[in-house]
């Protein structure tokens, strides 16, 4: 049985949590999910590392929502080597999924990133665990988590 992190925050707008565990029970079994939630992006890295050596996880999925100012921006990229470095310690995925604020023009379109990008992330953590074929048959697909995707680019043969 693989078991899976899922950590988020009380300072994102959306509970992406929810949508990225939900996702995940529709994707497969398997798996025992162990949640956690920390108050603030900065707070990630230390509760997936936790969670890594207190619940022998396989894989950790980091939801955060960065505010728009750029003080927010800054603490995300903190956040985000934080991240990285916990994954190279325990040698095990961590999916760092962030919306940032930003990047949609209002609440609704804010919930719909955030739910989208969520669910997508968790379905690639799934396929990390489980289905590692089907990441390699998107490889230079130009997938994108929450948009609509870029697509491949043509090459001339």
């Amino acid at each position: 049985m693989k078991r899976i992190g899922v950590v988020d925050t009380t300072f994102a707008r959306v509970d992406m949590a929810w949508y990225a565990v939900r996702a995940l029970e529709g994707a497969g079994t398997g798996f025992r999910v162990v949640r956690r939630t920390v108050p603030g992006i900065k707070d990630l890295p230390v509760a997936c590392r936790r969670l890594f050596q207190e619940e022998s996880l396989d894989l950790c999925l980091a939801l955060g929502m960065p505010g728009k100012a750029e003080y927010d921006k800054t603490c995300a990229h903190e956040a985000s080597l934080g991240l990285i470095l916990t994954g190279v310690l325990e040698a095990k995925p961590v999916v760092e999924c962030f919306v940032f604020e930003g990047e949609a023009s209002d609440a609704k379109g804010l919930e719909t990133l955030a739910r989208r990008r969520a669910e997508e992330h968790a379905l690639n953590a799934y396929a990390l665990l489980f289905r590692p074929e089907r990441l390699a048959r998107a490889a230079g697909g130009g997938l994108r988590q929450g948009f609509v995707d870029a697509g491949p680019v043509r090459r001339a043969r």
